[in-house]
């Protein structure tokens, strides 16, 4: 079945992040704390995006994040004087990157590197060039190529002094992205084979702005138009019960992706997946989360979602939202998170304003959990139902229950060494992964998703049209 592509919708202007919020700790310190506040952003086409996504392998500081749906991005400045962007948050990578204005995209079309912003070397006091090796692709040949530089990043009313990021000057990409991986999966070291360098999180580490290389990230709920990611500290007020600790799954030899084991899945009262070992991703990056055929298929059927193989979407009635039930996914015990199913049914009526329906005028809304075809990826219809601790330092994860729309706070901050997530505790029995980690090291900086699984997809005869046309929606095909 044929669907018409999404159209475009225009992010919002550009402002400054909001200030960071420091809270005393008991001994009358004050933590090391860094927050963003994101916010969420309207893309065009979920799926699409998802597929040209590159997958390689005691102080806090906090941000908000834009939610518009589909991906959280935040406003920061680089350079002296200050020049904005909005980056993409991404733990799925690790490089910082931004176009040039002279790039091979933003000097060709009109205005289309106007939201994220563009950088312009020569204008900044604080620029240093590092060298010529930037070089990042994705899955759908897409990119960027040029320089490495250092330049001073700018949030709120704190500068990180000397950060790398990227150039592009050759690109196909809109975006900045702001990946905060672990090092080992930057571009430097696969595609130029140097030694990492210091990217955002470990940069404040390194600085003494926050006490370790760890931070927690809040998106809130579906409905929500901001979260939080709160750097070297976690907000207590922002979760449910207590956080468990995972061990993360090392991708070839390196700790370079946030692999951990997911061993069951249920719906309502049904199991879809017991003792399942399968390593799986944690990429704010991804909008829709990515399983084994094995088990969307069974989840399609329970829900009664109809999968269209050419948009690699499965879509349902947007009625299934009121009645659904919810979704468990388990880790090593006691880690669990449960998610209502109306928090995994995307209304693209709330998106682009235009409502997509089945060809009986049945209203037609887009299911958060796809086929994977390489990687299994828990994207953010998975992470707004979590409240995340990455800790780098310790190779660790930490997972709770998220506290939806929480009011006030009580950030507490990471600490160092072992244990160092305040009022975590470890998992009983952690559980290895035995099935979906690369075979090879994702910091080896290919592109190619493990395709050893087959991926059977069902099809069907139903269609889905849009209810309005979309007058530009063949300059999308």
């Amino acid at each position: 079945m044929k669907l018409i592509r999404f159209l475009t919708i225009l992010a919002s202007a550009i402002s400054t992040t909001s200030a960071i919020a420091l809270h005393k700790k008991n001994d009358g310190n004050e933590p090391r704390v860094i927050a963003f506040d994101l916010h969420r952003n309207k893309i065009r086409d979920p799926v699409a995006h998802d597929r040209h996504r590159r997958h390689k392998r005691s102080g806090s500081i906090d941000v908000e994040l834009d939610n518009e749906v589909t991906l959280y991005y935040f406003n920061a400045s680089l350079g002296t004087p200050k020049q904005d962007f909005r980056f993409h948050l991404d733990t799925g990578s690790s490089d910082l990157w931004v176009n040039s204005k002279e790039s091979t995209l933003c000097s060709t079309a009109s205005n289309v590197c106007s939201d994220s912003g563009t950088y312009a070397a020569n204008k900044s006091s604080t620029y240093e060039y590092v060298g010529s090796y930037f070089n990042i692709s994705y899955t759908d040949g897409s990119g960027a190529a040029g320089d490495y530089v250092t330049d001073n990043f700018h949030v709120g009313n704190t500068t990180i002094k000397n950060l790398q990021f990227g150039i592009g000057y050759e690109s196909t990409s809109s975006e900045c992205v702001l990946g905060i991986g672990y090092p080992a999966n930057e571009v430097q070291v696969g595609r130029a084979g140097k030694s990492a360098y210091n990217n955002l999180p470990a940069k404040m580490a390194a600085d003494g702005l926050i006490a370790s290389n760890a931070y927690s990230m809040w998106l809130n709920d579906l409905e929500a138009e901001t979260g939080t990611i709160l750097f070297g500290g976690v907000d207590q007020a922002q979760y449910e019960g207590s956080l468990v600790t995972l061990p993360v799954q090392k991708s070839g030899d390196d700790y370079s992706a946030f692999f951990i084991t997911l061993d069951g899945l249920g719906l309502a009262n049904e199991t879809i997946g017991d003792d399942m070992s399968l390593a799986v991703l944690l990429d704010s990056g991804s909008s829709l989360s990515y399983l084994p055929s094995k088990y969307t298929d069974t989840i399609y059927d329970q829900i009664g979602a109809v999968y269209d193989e050419e948009q690699r979407i499965a879509f349902l009635p947007c009625s299934a939202a009121t009645d659904a039930g919810n979704m468990t996914f388990k880790f090593s015990d006691p880690a669990e998170i449960v998610i209502p199913v109306s928090e995994l049914i995307i209304d693209f009526l709330q998106i682009t304003g235009r409502q997509l329906s089945f060809d009986d005028g049945t209203p037609a809304c887009m299911f958060g959990i796809a086929p994977a075809t390489g990687t299994n990826v828990l994207g953010d219809s998975f992470l707004r139902s979590a409240y995340v601790v990455f800790d780098l330092d310790n190779n660790e994860i930490s997972l709770a229950q998220s506290k939806v729309n929480a009011t006030g706070t009580n950030i507490v901050e990471i600490g160092t060494g072992e244990n160092a997530v305040p009022s975590a505790t470890a998992a009983k029995n952690p559980i290895a992964a035995k099935s979906g980690l690369p075979s090879v090291s994702t910091s080896s900086n290919t592109d190619d998703d493990d395709e050893s699984g087959a991926l059977s997809v069902r099809s069907s005869n139903l269609s889905i049209v849009v209810a309005m046309v979309l007058v530009f929606a063949s300059l999308l095909v």
